[in-house]
């Protein structure tokens, strides 16, 4: 009897339908789960599939031809160490392991040094597209050894999603690359989802119905905003409850989870010194969101405009739809461009050498963020390889240059009627900030030098002479 091809550990629905995706594209699949019972359902209900259901860890490592390819799908963390420990006594030396779930980057950097100690190879699998994505093709970020990825290649080409024929798929770089360019996709995509969430409370306020605004979504979709997430908005609003008869979207709470790669993303930010204003804002407005309690008191107590309503006067909605428009666009890009330079930044301090463009390539399609918009940036990349920020780029330029004034009266409407709007307001920041050839930094490094002797430059002398003020007037009693 032939060895199988690939082996899964981890059924639940994302390891599930990866193995039938697997499967579907001519592979044998080993899988095998923790509770035995989980397994023996899942091979009963595909009945007829080339798969070899496992009762134990040894079995599926033995059913697996050499090198073995093991990707591993459990809870991010201790699960996923405790796997590979339990692994490591039933291999041999080459073969591999592959984790694919959310896991932070750092440790798989930590899990690819100790396992290659021990003869082994690990490839830290970034996947995204949720379920039906690793049904039918999603988009994968490998990271690891390149002799590695030329031994998965066939097996993560042929599953990935294709966009005109190329699989959305890439060696990324070794160690934690391909986690890590997750990790900032995940990011990105709180960004977007954030983004269009406070362009539908925009038009909630000025009055527009559920029914208008899967039109607004549904047409934004149709151009240069074609996104899978616009295109998905657009159908939530069209969605009734059937107990109520009333839209779901009206019927849902406005308490927002998360899992964490959006917080980590912020948090790589701050360590790195990138600029995040964007994802940072939205990452805030999910914890805000979570906070209901608090809100519903603080409603009751805290005050806001006078006039809670839009005043469209000399405005018709399709100018605000115009200009709410322009305001995401513009916001979508800054997002991606603080994402972008992250990912340059940490590629930099950690020698992988990534290639922004064929990232934006495989974003294209499988994952949540895939949109036509991700052309323009591999375009930009291919274009100018050494692009300092994409808003440079000549395509984004005219983009945001011919938005900007939409875009500050987006987020000067949304403040004078105490709509909050994070996101479209901390990108409009971070654009005004990097476009500034003077910004009031001079006075803080002046209070920085007066508290703590911390010196600073002079617009008089040669850049990285250091000065210090001696007589700062005594304070004032």
């Amino acid at each position: 009897m032939s060895k199988s091809d690939f082996g899964l550990i981890g059924l639940a629905v994302m390891g599930q339908n990866l193995v039938l995706n697997v499967e579907s594209r001519g592979f044998k699949v080993s899988v095998y789960n923790r509770t035995t019972s989980v397994m023996e359902e899942f091979i009963g209900e595909n009945e007829g599939k080339n798969l070899v259901g496992c009762p134990s860890l040894e079995e599926f490592v033995e059913s697996l031809a050499s090198p073995r390819k093991i990707q591993i799908m459990v809870k991010a963390g201790g699960p996923v160490d405790a796997v590979i420990e339990s692994l490591i006594p039933l291999l041999d030396e080459g073969d591999i392991i592959i984790d694919g779930g959310n896991t932070l980057y750092t440790d798989t950097d930590r899990r690819e040094k100790y396992l290659e100690e021990k003869g082994l190879r690990f490839i830290g699998a970034g996947v995204s597209g949720g379920e039906e994505g690793a049904l039918k093709g999603p988009s994968i970020m490998p990271g690891g050894p390149e002799s590695t990825w030329e031994v998965m290649q066939p097996i993560f080409e042929a599953i990935s999603a294709k966009v005109d024929g190329t699989p959305c798929v890439t060696h990324i770089g070794r160690g934690g690359a391909g986690h890590f360019v997750k990790m900032v996709h995940n990011g990105i995509e709180y960004g977007d989802m954030q983004l269009i969430c406070e362009a539908y409370n925009i038009f909630k306020a000025a009055g527009f119905s559920n029914e208008e605004q899967a039109d607004i979504f549904a047409e934004w979709n149709a151009g240069d905003l074609e996104s899978f997430l616009i295109e998905i908005t657009a159908n939530i609003f069209k969605q009734k409850d059937p107990e109520t008869g009333k839209d779901i979207v009206d019927v849902i709470v406005d308490k927002a989870g998360q899992k964490g790669t959006g917080r980590w993303t912020v948090m790589e930010s701050v360590e790195q010194a990138v600029p995040f204003s964007t994802i940072a804002g939205s990452v805030e407005a999910r914890i805000i969101s979570s906070l209901r309690d608090q809100r519903k008191v603080a409603s009751g107590i805290l005050q806001g405009p006078d006039n809670w309503s839009f005043d469209l006067t000399g405005m018709s909605k399709a100018d605000l739809v115009k200009k709410v428009r322009n305001a995401l666009y513009a916001s979508k890009i800054v997002s991606y461009a603080q994402g972008l330079d992250l990912i340059t930044k940490v590629g930099k301090d950690k020698g992988w050498k990534l290639d922004l463009g064929a990232i934006a390539r495989i974003w294209r399609g499988g994952c949540i963020i895939r949109a036509k918009f991700l052309n323009h940036i591999t375009d930009a990349y291919e274009e100018n390889s050494d692009l300092t920020n994409l808003m440079l780029a000549p395509f984004f330029t005219e983009i945001l240059n011919s938005g900007q004034q939409d875009w500050r009266e987006v987020v000067a409407l949304a403040a004078t009627n105490g709509i909050p709007v994070p996101s479209f307001g901390g990108s409009l920041s971070y654009y005004d900030a990097y476009r500034a050839e003077r910004l009031p930094a001079n006075l803080l490094q002046a209070q920085r030098d007066f508290f703590g002797a911390h010196t600073y430059e002079r617009t008089d002398k040669p850049e990285g002479e250091f000065f210090h003020t001696e007589d700062w007037p005594d304070l004032i009693s």
